[in-house]
């Protein structure tokens, strides 16, 4: 199936969000979309500075937008042209264009949003959503980027004389009421007035004139939607979680304030030793620093995480902070950071990409419902998400009693991927959320393109698509080589791809037609994106089989990295190849001395391997940390 072109939404507001302010009373009177019925919550804030605060970091996170932007340049084209250069017509309409298909739907937004009607559709992304449980209030938001998921939830203990309909709703979050918010006085009495039925009764009484009215028709793209929902999916999984303390939060924003990375790889590095404080690594300047918080339990492990300079955006709410945490989960997958703020908990989940590029199409892979066994999978979905309204907020363990814990988290995963349950991370519940009155089709979201969709159907092949060479590149990352047999096309094509050390992919070439008459200009063929998934099941079935004695004895080409902190704060680096019959070493200190060699030959290929996980669990019991298990 291909992948839809977008889904038509209408949206009504009864009037626009607005701060109604008296010398000793101020009212944050929210509007929300009144095609959902009676939804809302109403009462006075306990504390207002950390209402302020928070919602001023989820509108940062909301209109953040880290994709490159071209300079605006038609002023000096206009130049060029009245000085007689070489500057045509024809490349100042083209420049124009291009601006206009850039920032058009960012101007249209910003003009929505101080209540004036939209005539028509727009493209663009859904509003933020409000859901009102009976223990808290929630509101949902996804950056224009694509990259960065927030969810600020407001427990009920903020509220004094709370009052609320359950339910979920679109709610006007523009501009002009972030502003408002922003110079919110927090020492006077605030009042937060959230409803569509409300925003319409106080038109009304006011006399307020139809013009009030904010109507808006959108053609949500279906790669928005697509993130959104697998992001909430992504959540669902597994995870290795490690506290940290504000003071660690702090610390790591100064560094990434103050300093500029200029070259790969710009990640953060997780330290997880246990029994000790988790420790961050910033890199390229391999800045550490040690954790404060409780210690970490779990098995010993090296994450690397990309998408830190989303983290700025916390900046404002540090005054706020109790205590923070990372939840890690599978390579290319996103972080979940979970901010404990007293009355009001912000959970970030931060990808290592922009735009949902082609990069993630083999990470988001694995959370898509598989074809076997589907229609047991649709039953249980159903059954859990009636409980789920029946009793609210529920943990796995209560959702699968009587049953296997994986197949409802599958089941519950499908659920989220339509948009109808939200896993609440931070605190490890299920809670039901209707995003639409109607289910998304998780197949319309399936494929974020056609080229996917045709990518997948060579997948569906056995072994039509095939990687074949593997070749770590020193300080530049790792080149892929593969073989797809197009049985459609009656022909063999021979992508390949370079990933930097950031995962993201630097260089790629196909011999395919579409390769050969527009290179990456219209985007990765699907014989790439065939062999980028390939690469990705392939690498993780290697690492399901390691652990294995069987899975072993078919490893005969492979690379571990293994790392250990000395006292001093070195880091002593390991790295143990294994190539047939050849058992290569490398080790040092890392940014401090060369590393030294030793390649060691066996007389057959069986001695070699032996020899080569003799020398990993030697380095495991010496207190070496595998670097390459949870790579993200």
């Amino acid at each position: 199936m291909t992948a839809a072109l977008a889904r038509p939404i209408h949206l009504r507001y009864a009037a626009p969000s607005e701060l109604a302010a008296a010398p000793l009373h101020s009212s944050v009177r929210l509007s929300l979309d009144s095609a959902r019925g009676p939804v809302g919550v109403r009462g006075t804030l306990r504390d207002a500075a950390l209402f302020r605060d928070a919602m001023g970091a989820l509108a940062a996170i909301l209109e953040s937008d880290l994709r490159y932007k071209g300079r605006d340049r038609t002023a000096y084209l206009a130049y060029l042209m009245k000085k007689g250069k070489k500057a045509t017509a024809a490349i100042w309409e083209a420049q124009k264009a291009f601006l206009e298909s850039a920032y058009g739907d960012d101007a249209a937004s910003a003009k929505q949003g101080d209540g004036a009607p939209s005539p028509g559709k727009s493209a663009g992304a859904l509003d933020p959503v409000l859901t009102v449980h009976p223990d808290e209030v929630s509101i949902e938001v996804f950056s224009r980027d694509e990259s960065a998921y927030a969810r600020l939830a407001f427990s009920s203990d903020l509220f004094e004389g709370r009052e609320a309909a359950h339910g979920t709703a679109f709610v006007d979050l523009s501009p002009r009421i972030v502003e408002q918010i922003d110079r919110l006085r927090v020492y006077t009495r605030v009042e937060l007035d959230a409803g569509a039925s409300r925003a319409a009764g106080a038109a009304a009484a006011s006399g307020a004139a139809p013009s009030t009215l904010v109507e808006r028709s959108l053609e949500v793209p279906a790669t928005w939607l697509r993130g959104f929902l697998q992001v909430q999916s992504a959540a669902t999984l597994p995870a290795v979680s490690c506290e940290l303390a504000p003071i660690d939060l702090y610390n790591a924003l100064f560094v990434l304030r103050t300093r500029k990375a200029k070259k790969p790889p710009r990640g953060l590095r997780f330290e997880l030793v246990p029994g000790k404080a988790p420790r961050l690594i910033l890199e390229p300047w391999e800045t550490l620093l040690e954790g404060h918080g409780p210690p970490y339990e779990g098995p010993p492990r090296v994450v690397r995480t990309f998408g830190r300079q989303r983290l700025l955006a916390l900046s404002r709410l540090l005054p706020h902070v109790r205590s923070a945490r990372a939840e890690l989960r599978g390579p290319g997958l996103p972080v979940f950071w979970v901010l404990d703020l007293g009355r009001a908990t912000l959970t970030v989940a931060l990808t290592g990409w922009t735009d949902s590029s082609w990069a993630s199409a083999a990470s988001f892979d694995a959370l898509m419902p598989r074809g076997e066994a589907r229609a047991a999978l649709d039953a249980l979905a159903g059954r859990q998400l009636a409980l789920l309204r029946e009793r609210g907020p529920l943990p796995l363990a209560a959702l699968a009693a009587g049953g296997s814990a994986e197949d409802a988290r599958a089941a519950l995963q499908l659920e989220c991927l339509r948009g109808r349950v939200l896993y609440d991370v931070a605190r490890r519940v299920y809670r039901p959320r209707e995003l639409f009155a109607e289910p998304v089709d998780e197949r319309e979201i399936r494929y974020s393109s056609p080229r996917e969709a045709a990518a997948h159907r060579l997948l569906a092949a056995p072994g039509a698509v095939r990687p074949t060479k593997v070749h770590e590149i020193a300080g530049e990352g790792t080149e892929i080589h593969g073989e797809v047999a197009d049985r459609e096309a009656h022909r063999d094509f021979s992508p390949r791809f370079t990933m930097d050390l950031e995962g993201r992919v630097s260089d790629a070439w196909c011999s395919c037609p579409t390769f050969r008459r527009s290179g990456l200009r219209e985007g990765p063929c699907e014989h790439m994106i065939a062999l980028r998934v390939a690469y990705a099941r392939e690498r993780a079935e290697k690492d399901a089989l390691r652990q294995t004695v069987e899975g072993r004895a078919l490893i005969r080409a492979e690379t571990r990295t293994y790392v250990r902190r000395e006292a001093s704060g070195a880091e002593v680096v390991y790295r143990v190849s294994l190539d047939d019959r050849v058992v290569h070493l490398s080790w040092g200190t890392r940014g401090k001395e060369d590393p030294r060699h030793q390649r060691i030959w066996f007389d057959t290929d069986v001695e070699a391997r032996d020899a080569y996980f003799k020398r990993l669990d030697a380095l495991t019991s010496s207190g070496y940390v595998d670097a390459d298990a949870s790579s993200a």
